[in-house]
């Protein structure tokens, strides 16, 4: 008995670190849509694209070295792959692409949509099988932030919603998968080694974009760059990773729900936008949506004893 009473308030332990960590996360990423618009505007979204991801592996390779890492083995290749795919370039180059004409204010209510979007990317790699009740939450999640796209746009969709949805799909993917990694991996390598993976790539596009117009910004465009390369880039993954993998996927991605009208108060608050009367409502349609979700998958995996996300050998 008092083995299990052990057991149990290790794994309370585990989780509270893991919600603690991830919170930290969420805090670093609620930023980045309204610091994102700042850096796309000034400096372009191919160099804020290109550029926070290079700035970001040169302190990746710093910090690998500096832990003497060694090379991850061949078998994790195409998870990092799909890692870097998704939260390296995926999602910075659509957010960055929507952000052009849209507002971050808009665009954290379909980015509202990650978690139960994660937790559906976690559902197809592992082969869970949620209940009816988990399908029914985030579709009706995605009929919320359908509507308000079609009120936004004044009856039609958007390009810039397209790219936001896009941005979300990749994202998803990243997360679960480095997830699924940090265990393996290391929470803090992940990140690392998908900024490294990513450069090849990224850097040849960096160097054309600053050899056909070179950078040119304000105090606030460099510095709203900066964080999107030190911190949403970087920094963040380590605070998030680590609490994925410390209290499990499903349980943690909860203090995501947060996120949104984080960034909404930010953009508002630190960025001086204007918000429009249709956003608060969208957003919290969506957070109740996603918080039904999260919680049905998490009572049935409670319930039938599943293990989080372990990565297959």
């Amino acid at each position: 008995m008092s083995g299990e009473s052990s057991a149990t308030v290790d794994e309370r332990r585990l989780l509270l670190h893991g919600q603690a960590w991830g919170s930290v996360g969420v805090l670093a990423f609620s930023l980045s849509l309204p610091t994102t618009q700042v850096a796309v505007r000034e400096l372009g979204p191919t160099f804020a694209t290109a550029g926070r991801a290079v700035a970001a592996a040169v302190l990746a390779a710093g910090y690998l070295t500096w832990r003497r890492a060694r090379l991850p083995d061949r078998s994790l290749l195409p998870s990092l792959l799909l890692v870097a795919a998704g939260v390296v370039v995926g999602f910075p180059l659509f957010t960055a692409l929507a952000l052009q004409h849209t507002d971050s204010a808009h665009g954290a209510v379909i980015v509202g949509l990650l978690p139960a979007a994660t937790a559906v990317a976690g559902v197809l790699r592992t082969g869970e099988r949620p209940s009816p009740a988990f399908w029914a939450a985030c579709a009706a999640g995605a009929v919320a932030v359908a509507v308000f796209a079609l009120v936004q746009g004044r009856g039609l969709p958007t390009t810039d919603d397209a790219l936001t949805v896009a941005a979300v799909v990749c994202a998803a993917v990243g997360y679960a998968e480095g997830a699924r990694l940090a265990p393996v991996l290391g929470a803090d390598q992940v990140i690392c080694w998908a900024l490294l993976l990513s450069t090849p790539v990224l850097l040849p596009v960096l160097l054309m974009d600053v050899a056909i117009q070179p950078p040119a910004a304000g105090a606030s465009g460099w510095a709203c760059f900066a964080y999107t390369a030190a911190v949403s880039m970087f920094l963040g993954f380590f605070a998030w990773y680590r609490g994925l993998a410390l209290g499990g996927v499903a349980k943690v991605s909860q203090v995501q729900l947060a996120q949104p009208l984080l960034t909404v108060a930010e953009s508002v608050l630190l960025f001086g936008q204007e918000l429009d009367p249709t956003v608060l409502p969208a957003a919290l349609a969506v957070l109740a949506c996603v918080a039904a979700a999260q919680r049905t998958r998490v009572q049935r995996q409670r319930a039938a004893r599943y293990p989080e996300a372990p990565f297959p050998g």
